[in-house]
């Protein structure tokens, strides 16, 4: 019996301390990693950081002083950047922006979710083919589209509109949220669709009571990639907008660099601008945060 008690007693201890070793070894890994991490996050944030620390000193010292360690703070650039032009307000632009995004994220969702649900639950002929062609459209560059749209919204009068900027949207031209989308309606059970039938309803019904509800998460995902799509957009309002009060925050900021090289850029008031057309896409990306993931995860998981 002491003998067992023994034994017991020596296994015990010769697992705790196996443990307590395991536990020593992986406590450097940890705080390696940790650091690691801390590094890395850093780094990425610092342009962030001296970005927000530069807005608030003079354009002069600005690049001649880390911004980090800034002597003269001021909020003089925020000021003058609100007001780019004489009869040109900064708020002109966010609304401008915030208007083609709105309509942009709205036009996305709707027609690429219609056209998953079609490629993902409909039969029809040549599907094969013309999702084939869709997929294509995802490594087909944009520059390549440029003069046949310029031409064709020319003819159109859409010039110096925002209707180049928001239409196409209504069109699913976004071939990688329809596929996005079509790998997430393909997940969704198709028993649900069958159970909807029985009960007499069509491909509408299934569509707007069943799969809206269930694609929240990637709905939400497309609608936060073509909202940052929409807000950073330069090259669009570049070729359509010419009117300074249609511009959008990109273009604005664009008013403050010195096209001819002669050294006149605003850096104060363009880093305080920068500051604040941040401040809609952290919001947004906060906002759709948890669907985002759910979105994202979901959606890769799914062929």
């Amino acid at each position: 019996m002491a003998t067992e008690t023994f034994t017991t007693r020596a296994s015990t201890r010769s697992r705790s301390h196996r443990l307590l070793g395991g536990r020593r070894r992986t406590v450097p890994n940890v705080i390696l990693r940790h650091i690691i991490l801390i590094v890395l996050l850093i780094a990425l944030l610092y342009p962030v950081v001296w970005l927000l620390f530069s807005s608030f000193g003079p354009s002069a010292e600005i690049f001649v002083r880390n911004g980090l360690l800034r002597g003269t703070w001021t909020t003089e650039n925020y000021v003058q950047g609100w007001n780019p032009l004489r009869n040109l307000s900064f708020g002109r632009l966010f609304l401008n922006s915030i208007v083609i995004a709105v309509l942009s994220i709205l036009g996305t969702v709707i027609s690429c979710t219609m056209a998953a649900y079609a490629f993902a639950r409909l039969n029809f002929a040549m599907r094969s083919i013309l999702f084939g062609f869709m997929l294509v459209t995802i490594m087909l560059p944009q520059q390549v589209l440029i003069i046949p749209q310029y031409i064709l919204f020319q003819h159109l009068g859409w010039l110096n509109t925002y209707l180049p900027l928001i239409v196409p949207r209504f069109l699913a031209v976004d071939g990688f949220f329809v596929f996005l989308m079509v790998q997430f309606i393909r997940g969704l059970p198709r028993e649900l669709d069958e159970a909807a039938r029985i009960d007499g309803a069509g491909h509408a019904m299934i569509f707007v009571r069943i799969v809206l509800p269930l694609a929240a998460p990637a709905m939400a995902t497309v609608a936060l990639f073509s909202f940052l799509e929409a807000w950073n957009d330069f090259l669009g309002p570049l070729l359509y907008l010419t009117d300074p009060s249609n511009y959008t925050v990109p273009l604005g900021l664009n008013l403050f660099l010195d096209s001819s090289g002669n050294g006149g850029s605003q850096w104060g008031p363009l880093f305080a601008m920068c500051v604040l057309s941040l401040v809609p896409l952290i919001a947004v990306f906060l906002a759709t945060q948890r669907l985002l993931t759910q979105g994202i995860a979901t959606t890769g998981m799914k062929g």
